[in-house]
Order: structure tokens, then sequence, then C-alpha cells
């Protein structure tokens, strides 16, 4: 039997951010991962799908590739964010699954082809959007999930290029992959601290190390073999650069401004050139979700490099020229820190922009149910047609509550200086609210937890949907504020016009 997620093209778009604080690097002793999800005309839904049991034999295609992969016989509950758009999309989907483990991605591209082809050349290569969901579905830890992901690719081929940032309690990896049959990670260590645009980050592989770095057995002899890297020394690979190796050209510009920008308030440092393509760095401080926060919704304030002009312009470029961390671009951005607990894994996310949105607290593995409003097709039907999205989707919705996000981001950028302050202070009232009841809930949860662990689970979930719906009734009071706020400005600029 084999269940195929249907149509096509699987369109590659965006321009994302990662951030990782390593477990040691921050103030609670818990991994932080930010990541900003940048796509165009999209929108974004959310979902819990369950632990499925299949048929021995159950065999599995995504629509956007070509590849038929035998199901394992169950596979494990996720947290699933979906960016929906018309013709589908393949690389821009978050998770979170039961176990905790924290799945995001972004785009290196473009990555040398043994084939030659500048394009996704699907025929060559077997998959694209199948490994972030597999991934989800049968990974316990982040080491698990490198493990799945090779596999998978080095059996089936990949047409994309990507580094895929998986997180558990314990451990933090990346994989990058470049398009082909291989593929290189590398454990982040838990005293650094981490940045990527949309270029690869590993360098140097320690070929005697496979407790902290995987490689596909070809990834060098491929190299050598295609004219990528000549060893100085025959037989010593010791000077191989993955990075430099399997990339193709230097990324845009604003990759450099987004990379020297996140250091500046990550390190404090100027970097440039080669400086500004670390794969990490050790941290000289301890790190918060407030820091990370400030990374995710940057323009570039206060420095040279700055988008906004001090506030009197519109940061926000067109699609075509996404410069700042928060762009024009971002649909949706979340923070995830991991604990001890997976149930109390905590995810604040925003959508569409982090610096128009607040980041509003889920606590996705306890979840029981999505909060009303961000859900409009049920799993199934969405994993049916996640790559055949009706447009009617992505027209204004009132009972939808990505949309009323969506519209303060288009009052605001009719508008930007007169009314990012306004969104920017009421957000921090918000979160300052959030952050200030969080010990409480969290010893609420835990007290609960030694009683009656699923009513516990409930207190979690009916938390997450009743911050749901606060953050969506801000918005469209906001909306209105703005609005009377704008009059009121126009009458005082004009007093006594009829």
């Amino acid at each position: 039997m084999e269940q195929t997620y249907y149509c096509y093209p699987g369109l590659e778009r965006g321009n994302c951010s990662t951030v990782i604080i390593g477990k040691e690097a921050s103030v609670t002793g818990n991994f932080i991962v930010g990541h900003n999800e940048d796509d165009e005309n999209c929108v974004v839904q959310t979902h819990l799908v369950p632990r499925r049991k299949y048929e021995p034999g159950t065999m599995i295609r995504f629509a956007d590739a070509k590849a038929v992969i035998p199901q394992v016989e169950e596979t494990y509950a996720y947290y699933w964010s979906e960016v929906r758009c018309k013709g589908g999309i393949s690389f821009a989907d978050g998770f979170v699954n039961e176990w905790g483990l924290a799945i995001v991605t972004d785009s290196c591209r473009p990555s040398r082809d043994a084939t030659g082809c500048h394009k996704d050349n699907r025929e060559a290569y077997g998959l694209g959007y199948a490994i972030r969901r597999l991934t989800a579905e049968r990974a316990k830890t982040a080491r698990e999930g490198v493990q799945i992901i090779a596999k998978l690719v080095e059996e089936f081929g990949y047409f994309s290029s990507r580094s895929y940032h998986l997180i558990d309690k314990d451990e933090a990896w990346v994989v990058q992959i470049p398009k082909g049959f291989n593929c290189a990670a590398k454990r982040l260590e838990n005293d650094h601290v981490y940045y990527i645009p949309n270029w690869f980050t590993i360098h140097q592989i320690d070929f005697n190390d496979r407790e902290n770095y995987y490689w596909s057995e070809n990834l060098v002899p491929h190299a050598i073999e295609q004219g990528w890297y000549t060893p100085e020394k025959e037989g010593d690979w010791s000077d191989f650069d993955f990075a430099k190796a399997y990339q193709e050209g230097e990324r845009k510009n604003f990759n450099i401004m987004r990379a020297r920008n996140a250091w500046r308030l990550l390190k404090g440092m100027e970097l440039d050139g080669d400086e500004l393509k670390p794969f990490s760095m050790k941290a000289d401080r301890k790190y918060s979700v407030a820091d990370v926060k400030k990374i995710m919704r940057t323009h570039y304030e206060g420095t040279p490099d700055d988008a906004s002009a001090g506030g009197t312009k519109n940061p926000h470029r067109g699609y075509s020229s996404p410069t700042t961390i928060c762009n024009a671009s971002t649909v949706e951005s979340m923070i995830i820190e991991t604990n001890e607990d997976p149930i109390l894994t905590r995810m604040m996310r925003t959508s569409p922009r982090p610096c128009l949105s607040p980041y509003t607290p889920w606590y996705p593995v306890a979840m029981s149910r999505i909060p009303e409003g961000y859900e409009w097709i049920g799993t199934a039907a969405s994993q049916a047609a996640h790559f055949d999205v009706d447009e009617e989707e992505l027209i204004f919705d009132a009972g939808k509550a990505f949309w009323a996000f969506k519209m303060l981001e288009y009052l605001s950028e009719f508008d930007y200086q007169s009314t990012h302050k306004v969104i920017h202070d009421s957000i921090a009232v918000l979160e300052a609210r959030w952050e200030e009841e969080r010990p409480a809930v969290e010893a609420a949860y835990r007290a609960m937890a030694e009683v009656n662990p699923a009513a516990a689970k409930e207190y979690l979930t009916q938390y997450t949907c009743a911050q749901a719906k606060a953050s969506w009734d801000w918005a469209r009071r906001m909306i209105t504020d703005l609005g009377e706020h704008r009059i009121m400005d126009t009458v005082l600029s004009h007093p006594g016009d009829d």
C-alpha cells in the first residue's frame, strides 16, 4: 500500500534565520532555539498530529519528489507549524514532537551538483519535504534524527541545499545537506552560541570523532572526484572544508548583513569576510529568551546598518531584497526552550513578523488541541493538500487568527513611523505579563503532575489556548486603536476643520 501526499510543485523560497543558545550558555540551563521563517505570499496554520499505526509494508511518497519510502509501523505525535501557499512549499514547516525534539531549517542554496543542474533536478534526487516530517515522526532525540536524515539522504538523494537544526533537552545538532546523496553534521557544544542565515556553516570535520560529527562515507571522495576539493597531502583529509567544497558561490549581500548584525548582538563583535561564517562561538555570558527575541526582531537599530533610519523609515523591504533578520517575507517566528521534562518544552511564536506581534507562550508537547482560530483544516486533510492549496485560503478571513496579525502588519506598512512604537510598547506589556506569570504556571503544572499527569497536561493546554486567544484579541484591538490613534493625530493636526 502506498500513501501519496499530493500534488506538485513544492516551491522553494525564503531567506530564514536560526539562532541556537547552548544549554550551558543560557540563563536557565536549557537550549534555546530561535527561528524566523521567511517565505512569500503564505498563510500559517498549526496542527497537533497524533501517533499513528501503519500496516507492515506501507509505503509513503510525498508529491514534491519521487522517492517511495517504507513507513514505520508507528509514528510519534508532533506539533506541526504549516506554511501554506499556492502550489505548495517544500521547505518551510517547523515541528516539535512528543519527545521535545524541535526541527527547523534554513535554505543554503546554491550547492554544487554533480549533474551540473542549477534547478531542483527532482528526477535525479528523490527527497524534498519528506525529511522534516519523517524525522518528526521517527526520532526521539536529535542524535537519532541525524541518523534518520543521513539514511534517507544516502539512499534516496536530496534535491535542495539546506541546514537542518535538531534540538532536544540534551543535544543540539546541525545537519547540512548539499544537493545529492551526501550530508555532514556537527553537534553544537553546550557552551556555544550559533547563528546561520542561508549558507553552509560546517567547515572542518574531525574524522576521528564520530561522537560529535557525522559525515557520509562518500562525502569527501565525491568532492575529490568532482574537483571541488584536493587534499594538500594525498590521503589526509584534515584540510577538508565542507562549506568551501560544497557551497557554490557566495550568498547574497543580505546574508552578510544578517550574519554581521546577529553576531554583533550575540558577541558584541564586528566581523567581516570569512569571520562571518563560523559554525559557532563560545559564549562569554549567559543568554535569555529576551536576547533571542532581540535578534529575531532586529532591523539593525542603532548600528551603521540600521534599516529603519532611527525609526523614521520602514525597514521591511520588498520580497526581492530582504536585508534584515525580521523582514518583509517573515511569515512566522518561533523561539523554543527545551526542558528536562519534555512536556514543559515552551514555544513562543509570532505570526507573521516578530516586530509586529507578541511572542505568545505555547506548550506544544502538553497540548491536546490547537487554540481556536489557529487551525482551519484538520491534520489529515492538510497533509493530503499541503501541495494543493486552495487560493481562497490566501484571502482575508476574519475567522482565522493569522489574518488579524496580518491585517495589523498591513496597517503598519502604510505608516510604519507612526505605528511601530505604539505596537512595540503594547507588545512589551503583554510579554512582560507572560514572563512574570511563567514560574507560577509551571509550578502549578509540576504539582498537578505528581497527582494527575493528564490533568496537568490539560492545565497547560487551557493555558496555551487562553494566551493564544489573548494574543488574537490584542491584534484585533490594536487594529482599532491604531485607527483611532491616526484619526486623533489628524484632528489635532488640523483643529477646527470640518
